[in-house]
């Protein structure tokens, strides 16, 4: 008798020690990282994901000829827009094209942080396009040129233009340039640009720079 007593007693303790404790759910793997994340951070991290695997190859098979978009042009921005390219926001907003081609190098500023090179596309010895070399680089056309690349897909705004930052950054990470003078060098390049009026300069942010000896 004293035994089962003394078995239910150990029983009573042990359910009611049970009941005092608190049961805390095992964390998600990789939450504790995940929320202490900066929006850079993760937006940094997606940017990684998407940009090798699958913006390049996006921007090589959807780019045309730059001289295609010149002489779209000459009928006017939105009749060049509706036939080469993407406007992901409201009518009236710029226009963003992918582009390819090769020119000659007519002048490069290299010593700015928002380092530039002209290139003569059609040899009368003109610029006709501006690449972005970086570090700084101005803009949102790699973004907003993809059409994966979704705004709804993301937390509001500020998180939207962090992307194009970090997108902009892995472009500038990509872009290998010889030492010394690029005047007269061949380049051949494929990029994104936006446009908001047809006379607008042709500004590309490079996914692909090839300099040729």
């Amino acid at each position: 008798m004293m035994r089962a007593m003394t078995a239910i007693l150990g029983l009573l303790l042990a359910l009611t020690a049970l009941g005092a404790c608190k049961i805390v759910p095992n964390p998600e793997p990789g939450s504790e990282n995940a929320a202490a994340q900066t929006d850079e951070d993760r937006m940094a991290a997606k940017a990684g994901e998407i940009y090798a695997a699958r913006l390049v190859p996006y921007v090589s098979g959807k780019a045309i000829d730059l001289p295609v978009l010149t002489t779209a042009l000459q009928g006017g921005l939105d009749a060049a827009g509706k036939a080469h390219g993407v406007r992901p926001q409201a009518e009236g907003s710029a226009w963003n094209f992918l582009l390819k081609g090769q020119g000659t190098v007519v002048q490069a500023n290299r010593e700015s942080r928002a380092a530039t090179m002209d290139l003569d596309v059609t040899g009368d010895g003109q610029a006709d396009v501006t690449i972005q070399l970086g570090p700084v680089i101005r803009g949102t056309a790699l973004r907003d040129a993809a059409d994966f690349i979704v705004f709804t897909d993301y937390r509001d705004q500020i998180e939207f233009a962090k992307l194009a930052r970090a997108l902009n950054d892995r472009a500038h990470g990509a872009i290998a340039l010889p030492e010394g003078d690029l005047t007269g060098r061949t380049v051949r390049f494929e990029g994104a640009a936006t446009l908001r009026a047809a006379t607008d300069p042709v500004l590309i942010v490079p996914t692909l720079l090839e300099i040729q000896p």
